[in-house]
């Protein structure tokens, strides 16, 4: 399970999963880490030094998005796909506030705003663990990042979870090109969805089972 904690009363602390075939992004790395990945950069041969160099550039610019954002946890997910080649996906976990409003109220209206309006997004409550979800999916086309500026469709489903403790409501996205695997990353978001929690999933140990293991020991 992920962790996310609370920053001066403003995000909640609130855990999640990170499904198979996803590698969490480092949204905060540290300098010495920063300055690691350069020199490795720099002691790669000629052929190679300028695509790790374009695609350490890439990494952080999409930190510094995504921290300006305010995402508190990111995913990259590679799955092979049918046509024998690969389908890759972005998953995000950011909060946001309903400004003190509770969050149940928020999503209902959201969901009638939805039902009243011709956007095309499919936006319907979703039963999950913690409580009642918002799911909204949709499929728009955008300008991929570079020099080509190439077109293209993506699928986006988002899963809002509001927490009954606060005002927040916790975003859970999944984004990929792989429109006709939609589906199929529909049940990969609803299960990271149902791994949302409020309550911290760690045992809390009892403070009687030192001397009780020990007893055990000791006595058989």
């Amino acid at each position: 399970m992920v962790t996310t904690l609370a920053e001066a009363g403003v995000r909640p602390s609130f855990w999640y999963g990170i499904p198979h075939g996803y590698a969490q992004l480092d949204l905060a790395p540290s300098t010495d880490h920063v300055e690691a990945m350069m020199r490795q950069v720099q002691g790669l041969p000629d052929g190679v030094r300028e695509r790790a160099s374009q695609a350490l550039q890439f990494y952080a610019g999409a930190v510094t998005l995504l921290n300006a954002q305010k995402v508190q946890g990111c995913a990259i997910g590679v799955h092979p796909d049918e046509a024998g080649g690969y389908a890759m996906s972005v998953l995000t976990v950011a909060s946001v506030s309903s400004a003190g409003i509770d969050p149940k109220l928020v999503l209902a209206d959201m969901v009638r705003s939805a039902a009243a309006s011709d956007s095309g997004e499919g936006v319907r409550p979703v039963e999950l663990p913690c409580g009642t979800g918002l799911l909204a999916e949709t499929k728009r086309r955008v300008v991929a990042p570079g020099r080509q500026r190439a077109e293209g469709d993506v699928w986006q489903g988002t899963v809002a979870v509001p927490d009954a403790g606060s005002s927040e409501i916790v975003l859970v996205q999944l984004v990929t090109a792989a429109v006709d695997q939609a589906d199929d990353y529909l049940r990969v978001l609803l299960g990271v969805a149902h791994t949302v929690t409020f309550s911290d999933p760690a045992p809390v140990p009892s403070p009687t089972s030192g001397v009780a293991d020990s007893m055990r020991s000791d006595f058989g």
